[in-house]
This record gives C-alpha cells, sequence and structure tokens, in this order.
C-alpha cells in the first residue's frame, strides 16, 4: 500500500502496519519527497507514533542535508508526544506512546540543536514550537527573545509558545492588537488557555463582530468561555443557531464547558440565551 493513501484515511482507521509504512519511506532517502513529507508528518500522530518512529523524526531533524521545511516538521511531528509525556509524567508508562529515555532524549536533542544559531530560521522556530509542549526551564528566555526580536515570523513563534509557558499575559494581551492574523489567532488562544480576565473586552468583540474571520470566531468562542464562563452565554447564545456548523458546534461545545445547559433534575431555571 502506497503511503500516500493514508491521507485520505482517518488515523484510527489505517492498517495495523501504518508504523512501518511511514517508518519505511523515512528511512528511503530515494523516496519521493512529497512522500517524505507526509511521512514526517503522519509519524507524529498518536496512533503510530513510538521510540522507533521518533527516532527516526530526530535523525530527519538532525540532517542538514534534508530540506529546511521537512527538517521543521519533523520537529513539529515530536511535539504531541512531548507534550502527553509531559502530562501523564510517565505515573503509567504503558499509556505514554514513547519511552521515559526517549522523551528525554527528544528534550535533550531538541535545546542542542535550538542553540545552534546557524540553524535555518524555521528549523529553530519549529524546534522551540515543540519543544514548549514539554515546558523546561529554558524556554523562559528562549520565548522572551523570540517575542522581542524585530522579526514578525520569530514573534509569531514566541505567541505560539505562550500558550505552553507562564509568564507572558502581558505579551498576549499586547498581541490582540496585532495587525498581524496570524499572531492575533495565537494570542487569542493563549489568552483563553491562561483564562487571562483582562483580555474578556477583545474576546467579546471578536465574538460579537460579524466580521470576524472564521478561525479567529472558532478560537475566540473557546476562550470566551474559560475566561468569564458565567457571562459568556450571553454573547455566545445567538451563535447556536449560525448556518454554519462548525461555528454552531463551537458554540455547543463552548456552553457545555461552561455548565450552561440545563438539566431537567435541576432545581434551577435554565439559562436564557439572547
Amino acid at each position: 500500500m502506497n503511503i500516500m493513501i493514508l491521507k485520505d484515511i482517518p488515523p484510527w482507521e489505517w492498517p495495523r502496519n501504518a508504523d512501518k509504512m511511514i517508518l519505511d519511506v523515512l528511512h528511503d532517502d530515494s523516496a519521493d519527497g512529497s512522500e517524505r513529507h507526509l511521512a514526517v508528518e503522519l509519524a507524529g500522530d498518536s496512533t503510530v507514533i513510538c521510540d522507533e518512529l521518533a527516532d527516526a523524526l530526530l535523525s530527519a531533524l538532525g540532517n542538514e542535508l534534508e530540506p529546511d521545511d521537512l527538517r521543521g516538521q519533523a520537529a513539529i511531528a515530536l511535539g504531541p508526544a512531548l507534550e502527553y509525556a509531559f502530562i501523564d509524567d510517565f505515573e503509567d508508562p504503558d499509556e505514554v506512546p514513547i519511552t521515559e529515555q526517549m522523551f528525554h532524549r527528544i528534550q535533550e536533542t531538541l535545546y542542542r540543536l535550538y542553540l545552534d544559531e546557524t540553524a535555518p530560521k524555521i528549523v529553530r522556530r519549529r524546534i522551540l514550537e515543540a519543544s514548549v509542549r514539554a515546558p523546561q526551564d529554558w524556554h523562559q528566555n528562549a520565548v522572551q527573545d523570540a517575542y522581542t526580536r524585530d522579526d514578525e515570523a520569530w514573534k509569531l513563534t514566541a505567541v505560539f509558545c505562550m500558550q505552553f509557558i507562564r509568564g507572558f499575559d502581558e505579551q498576549i494581551l499586547e498581541s490582540l492588537s496585532s495587525e498581524d492574523p496570524a499572531i492575533l489567532y495565537e494570542a487569542v488562544c493563549g489568552a483563553g488557555n491562561w483564562e487571562i480576565k483582562a483580555a474578556w473586552p477583545h474576546i467579546a468583540a471578536f465574538v460579537t463582530d460579524s466580521e470576524t474571520e472564521k478561525d479567529l470566531l472558532l478560537a475566540a468562542i473557546e476562550s470566551a468561555a474559560l475566561i468569564r464562563p458565567h457571562e459568556a452565554s450571553e454573547i455566545l447564545g445567538p451563535l447556536l443557531d449560525s448556518d454554519d456548523e462548525d461555528i454552531s458546534d463551537a458554540v455547543y461545545e463552548a456552553l457545555a464547558m461552561t455548565g450552561a445547559f440545563w438539566d431537567e433534575d435541576d432545581d434551577e431555571e435554565p439559562p436564557t440565551f439572547h
């Protein structure tokens, strides 16, 4: 089976040998470029990632002969496994897709490669974006440095990373006024993740403005429920009837998260959506 067919199949329906298919392509330097890029992307999926695939991703990341974008994608592919391992902290090793030894090896490799200032910018940016999924002491200064650079690409990376690293409320609030749509989106996500109360006027404005771009609106919907769950229903309720299913579904999930939906067994009156 050609690996390209996997991109059209949900991961939970992949064949049992999907991990081997991906690994074979990663090890084949003569494989078509599009196949290798896809293999790197798929290798990080939770249904297949393991020590062997993580090792192959690290090899691709560290290989200076590989295209810069492929190396960057290899770093990003390692992010979810890092985050899962960090959250679980190996309390139940069988539930973590990589071993603790591999977890530390990934962290050490990413840090070492990030320190190499001669490495391509896109590679270093992607390394920082992936590594913050399992926060370490060095990230605070790295994110601050990225944010203060006179470089919009690095600033975008920094604001993305602020979703995972504490202590950047002021910078997130500042970024909520950015004219860069990508930075603005990440700032909205960060504001919600850290439940930054001072961000509420911005978030509420994005939710209620009919001109808000869809991706930004979806992020603002979730953040509204996280920042002010009791007030969120007032601005989210009207969007329940949106003709866009993605928006109405996002609102439903956000309101459910706030506990806004009434249970018939409750003594309290159901909320009213205006």
